[in-house]
């Protein structure tokens, strides 16, 4: 089980690797760069990866692996993905003051990609390599 933790969080970090190097940071930046801070607060990143690492492996890819059943850790990591990032950003769009709905469908689409691609890739792995 350890292993698997390992290897989804591994994935989960490279693969959201793109999305800040190529596109969040000026998205980000471009729709509400007024409330950014000045550098990233590296611990509730931590906290997070970590976090979103063993629902991927309890939600999706654990249950993948006992269905032998690529397709369930794509689909279910993807709505996994989808229901925690829209946690985040509903809760912005109903709390905050000119919160953007371009952003929130951004990330949501991202977050829905990330998880899924993060539970396609660590299935693979761990099904066929380990």
């Amino acid at each position: 089980m350890i292993i698997r933790y390992l290897v989804i969080l591994i994935v989960s970090i490279f693969v959201d690797m793109f999305w800040h190097i190529f596109i969040a940071r000026k998205l980000f930046r471009d729709q509400i760069g007024h409330l950014m801070a000045e550098k990233a607060k590296i611990l509730a990143a931590v906290f997070f990866y970590l976090i979103n690492a063993a629902a991927i492996l309890i939600f999706a890819v654990n249950p993948s692996i006992e269905k032998q059943n690529m397709v369930y850790a794509l689909g279910y990591g993807g709505f996994l993905g989808f229901a925690m990032y829209a946690t985040y950003n509903f809760t912005n769009l109903a709390l905050l003051k000119d919160w953007p709905i371009k952003l929130t469908l951004m990330d949501l689409a991202w977050g829905t990609f990330s998880a899924a691609a993060t539970s396609l890739i660590s299935y693979i792995f761990i099904h066929f390599v380990l």
